[in-house]
């Protein structure tokens, strides 16, 4: 089939490597967001997947809005068989959805109709799942409920971030959504519609989302750390100002520390919660660098009874 990618994050370049190094279709052009402002300078950068695009000497269209008429010419110029979609970022106009003939499919990083909407990994280490996954769908003007093509399955471990996480399933989606684009083309594969049944929303998690409760048990504790790291990155105060936590981990054997008191050793830092500690492992204070909880305690000089937390 002729392809169009669309795409945008690094997390999307694997499923955009697979269909290009495929050899059965034929990637004409990929759609990704407009270059966006990064770093220091404010310079303007092309997104992950219109520069892997461009290596590969790959058109790469990026309007402003995907209903834009010189976006939407040019797509029925392409005449694409079949558009496969991975974290674009954009909502897809009916309009748009029309032009090729076998639809837009999207692969999802959840197992639908479980976490739909825009941050399913946060939400499955969030909420405590032991499995998630990966799901190829056809889009439709609803928030993520096209009937599916496939699924792959993977087991969350018990020190998974939503980083590590998306990065394994970035790999096996891409798999997952590159055989999809073979069964459509040799008509082996349909599509079947979701259950009613297990719908669960999985909304952009936002800074308030990843602010700490320490009355909180520790478990949730570190299901609130691991589910926003990298982004948006968990977080409590400390002495007036936000204090990042990268990395704790759950200490069954203190139990007597109130929810937020600091307990510093030689070598290690624990917060009571509202059953057992947590243990700091790595934390960033604001302008400062990442670094290992012990050190942060030693240079800030942590008092008996201090607490973090409002």
């Amino acid at each position: 089939m002729k392809l169009v990618f669309a795409g945008t994050p690094e997390v999307a370049v694997p499923a955009l490597d697979a269909l290009i190094a495929s050899g059965r279709h034929e990637v004409a052009a990929v759609v990704t967001r407009p270059d966006a402002q990064a770093g220091r300078g404010r310079h303007l950068v092309a997104s992950p997947v219109a520069q892997r695009a461009e290596e590969a000497g790959i058109e790469v269209l990026k309007p402003v809005k995907p209903r834009d008429e010189e976006f939407l010419a040019r797509l029925r110029e392409i005449a694409p068989d079949c558009c496969p979609v991975v974290a674009y970022g954009a909502l897809l106009p009916r309009v748009a959805l029309d032009i090729p003939a076998h639809g837009w499919v999207n692969l999802h990083f959840s197992l639908l109709p479980a976490w739909r909407g825009a941050a399913p990994v946060q939400h499955s280490i969030m909420a405590g799942d032991e499995i998630t996954g990966a799901s190829t769908f056809l889009i439709e003007e609803g928030l993520d409920s096209g009937p599916v093509y496939g699924t792959v399955t993977e087991e969350i471990r018990p020190t998974d971030t939503s980083g590590d996480l998306l990065t394994r399933l970035a790999f096996a989606g891409s798999g997952l959504l590159s055989a999809t684009m073979d069964g459509i083309e040799d008509g082996t594969l349909k599509a079947v519609p979701q259950p009613a049944d297990g719908v669960t929303l999985a909304p952009k998690i936002t800074v308030e989302d990843a602010h700490v409760d320490w009355s909180a048990p520790a478990l949730r504790v570190d299901r609130v750390v691991r589910g926003c790291t990298p982004a948006p990155g968990s977080w409590t105060v400390f002495r007036g100002e936000r204090l990042k936590l990268i990395h704790v981990a759950p200490a069954t054997d203190r139990t007597d520390l109130a929810p937020g008191e600091l307990g510093v050793g030689k070598n290690n830092v624990h917060v009571g919660t509202g059953s057992h500690a947590v243990e700091l492992l790595w934390v960033q204070a604001q302008g400062k660098k990442p670094m290992r909880a012990a050190d942060w305690a030693r240079g800030v000089r942590i008092t008996s009874g201090e607490r973090l937390g409002a």
